[in-house]
């Protein structure tokens, strides 16, 4: 794992991490590692390194020795998220599911099962545990009810803030507190280290869909954990198990989305504040959820039918997913959480009315006339409004204060 000479600010490790080396390699762009495997005419050493893996996980010393294993290319991005999240090590995987099935994985190879969690998390993550696909049980609870829910057997706390689709923030640093020893994984695939670093409050584990902001632009599927170096050696061996590796394409195409990150992030989320700010003031929408951390993500809750609004949308595009720079909207009780149990959905605060957008880097005032259209009935109020001098900080109502928190 590359080591910085000296603390760098976020916006030059976005550009500058997992690339340190090009320059003496007399290289400017990160070259793409498209091997599936590599000769070796020494087997002797081969063998040693692949048994070093198999002890402890670490990475092979000396050249790659197969695709599986590891991938040069897919490494550099590794280090680059790690050195963004502050963390030891990042193991990336072909999707955010991927890499939370092998966290679980981790955790039931060493006999701890359960898992503590926090609702609302992404829906195919509340499946995955409430399912007991991998032979997990859940116990679901509040943040105050979390040091009461651990068992001699949990092996997992599991929160994401902010949350999908609500956008609820959790106190990471309180919650971190309660797990005691039991390792906290924080989805932070909605804030990105931009925004937060669940790391330095408390977390051991920090979950990324990379398909999300990390990539950028719709065109890569990925996930990814940034941890320790004793856990991140147990993630490459379940991965390498598992066949759950990360494409070089794609790792190549993270690396240069994370390039661009803090400035795709920062942009999109002051066009979110203003469009939270005006969805607010407008009569056709009865309540804003918008996180006290800011962000480019906005769930808003309509008088009307939600399906004509998303029928209506002509720029914003109607789809599944988020983090691209053009803007999505979805409903997610019919999409993205629709496989959790309705009554767990709405206790959650998913309401059947609730819409997700996702703010790409369209010009706001364009994305507020195809919002306005396809609200549909007698202009909004927010209609007419200047840009805000200040953002709105956590999920607004009419007549209500900014709250940042769950609601």
């Amino acid at each position: 794992m590359e080591t910085p000479v000296r603390s760098r600010a976020l916006a030059t490790e976005a550009v500058h991490a997992g690339r340190d080396d090009l320059a003496g390699l007399g290289l400017h762009a990160p070259p793409i590692d498209l091997s599936t495997t590599y000769p070796s005419y020494d087997s002797r050493a081969e063998a040693a390194r692949i048994d070093a893996f198999a002890e402890t996980g670490a990475d092979p010393d000396g050249p790659p020795v197969y695709g599986r294993l590891g991938n040069p290319t897919v490494a550099r991005f590794e280090t680059a998220l790690a050195r963004l999240e502050g963390t030891e090590s990042a193991v990336a995987f072909a999707s955010g599911m991927a890499a939370l099935s092998a966290v679980l994985l981790v955790r039931a190879s060493m006999g701890l099962r359960h898992v503590v969690a926090v609702r609302p998390l992404y829906g195919c993550s509340d499946h995955l545990l409430t399912a007991g696909l991998l032979g997990s049980e859940v116990t679901w609870t509040d943040p105050a009810g979390l040091a009461d829910a651990l068992r001699p057997d949990t092996g997992l706390v599991m929160v994401e803030s902010p949350a999908n689709p609500t956008l609820a923030e959790v106190d990471l640093r309180a919650v971190a507190h309660a797990c005691g020893s039991v390792p906290l994984l924080a989805d932070n695939t909605f804030a990105t280290p931009v925004l937060q670093r669940p790391a330095e409050q408390g977390a051991r584990l920090v979950l990324h869909s990379a398909t999300k902001y990390l990539g950028g632009h719709g065109d890569v599927m990925a996930g990814v954990v940034a941890c320790d170096e004793e856990l991140a050696g147990r993630l490459r061996q379940i991965r390498f198990a598992t066949g759950g590796v990360l494409h070089p394409l794609a790792g190549y195409l993270l690396l240069r989305g994370l390039s661009t990150l803090p400035v795709r992030v920062r942009a999109a989320s002051a066009t979110a504040a203003e469009l939270a700010h005006r969805l607010a003031a407008d009569p056709r929408v009865t309540r804003v959820h918008y996180p006290g951390i800011g962000g480019a993500m906005v769930a808003f809750e309509v008088a009307g039918d939600p399906h004509e609004v998303i029928a209506a949308v002509r720029l914003i595009t109607p789809a599944v997913s988020l983090g691209s720079v053009d803007t999505l909207i979805q409903h997610p009780a019919s999409i993205s959480h629709r496989i959790v149990n309705a009554d767990d959905r709405r206790d959650a605060g998913v309401s059947d009315r609730l819409l997700r957008m996702s703010v790409g880097l369209e010009d706001v005032e364009d994305l507020w006339a195809d919002l306005d259209s396809a609200l549909g009935g007698n202009p909004g109020r927010g209609a007419g409004l200047p840009r805000s001098a200040a953002p709105p900080r956590g999920a607004t109502g009419h007549n209500e204060p900014a709250v940042a928190g769950r609601h």
